[in-house]
């Protein structure tokens, strides 16, 4: 579905040159569920930015659907680690946004947002605003927004970071229960990597910058999940324990490197 071909980027600012991404060549196919694990900055969200269309790369080639990727893809969400919900409009209206922006008639519009904030346990709150709903809240508001209008890709970016554990749990078991219904492509980036295992079906680690590609694996672990018990299955662990033993041996390269 999507086919990065020697990818880079690069940006240009006061006669300086900083690479963020180099020569990425990936595949993600359809319905599948990649995590992106790697250093803080390597360019992981650049990434993500111009698989949205919002970066123009500076080598390489995007395709979607075997189509070169040369403005915004409009089959694509996007979460990030801010809710980004307006904070004047009450949570009905921020869900039911993306429809209003297409000319969706308000009563259709706003039939749509309750049916998907009924889906995400947020019935009742659709005349409450943002500042009276706990950050878990907010989540679900948001990723009702984003699948509201049926993206064929969703790209997450940490948008679960800021919650406490039992949230994250929550919001883990909520995903994976609507990506089974709706089957898009989701492509996440985290720095934990016991949500990359629990969540994905493959889990690729990237270099410092200028990101490259250094390690990946698959996730071989049955569908449907439980992601509060598969964690604790051998199967979990050893797929947990081959790429943290690799992030390991990875960090001491790096320091050895920094130290010289």
């Amino acid at each position: 579905m999507i086919e990065l071909q020697s990818l880079g980027k690069t940006f240009y600012k006061d006669k300086s040159n900083l690479e963020v991404v180099s020569n990425i060549s990936l595949t993600f196919k359809a319905h599948s569920f990649t995590a992106l694990i790697g250093p803080s900055g390597c360019g992981k969200s650049t990434l993500l930015n111009m698989i949205a269309g919002l970066y123009k790369p500076t080598s390489g080639d995007i395709l979607y659907n075997g189509k070169q990727i040369v403005g915004v893809n409009t089959d694509v969400g996007y979460m990030t680690q801010k809710d980004n919900l307006l904070p004047w409009r009450t949570i009905l209206d921020n869900v039911a946004l993306p429809l209003e922006i297409a000319g969706v008639p308000k009563k259709q519009r706003h039939e749509q947002a309750r049916s998907i904030l009924q889906q995400v346990d947020l019935s009742g709150f659709e005349n409450k605003y943002s500042s009276e709903l706990s950050g878990g809240m907010r989540k679900r508001a948001c990723l009702a927004r984003m699948l509201l209008y049926k993206p064929k890709i969703l790209l997450l970016d940490e948008p679960f970071a800021a919650l406490d554990a039992q949230l994250r749990i929550a919001m883990h078991e909520l995903l994976l229960r609507l990506w089974e219904e709706y089957k898009q492509t989701i492509i996440l980036v985290t720095h934990d990597l016991i949500e990359a295992v629990s969540l994905a079906d493959r889990v690729i680690v990237f270099s410092p910058r200028p990101a490259s590609v250094a390690f990946q694996k698959e996730v071989y672990l049955a569908r449907p999940r439980d992601v509060l018990q598969v964690r604790f299955t051998k199967e979990f662990q050893n797929i947990h324990n081959t790429i943290w033993d690799y992030l390991q041996q990875q960090y001491a390269a790096d320091r050895l490197t920094y130290a010289k």
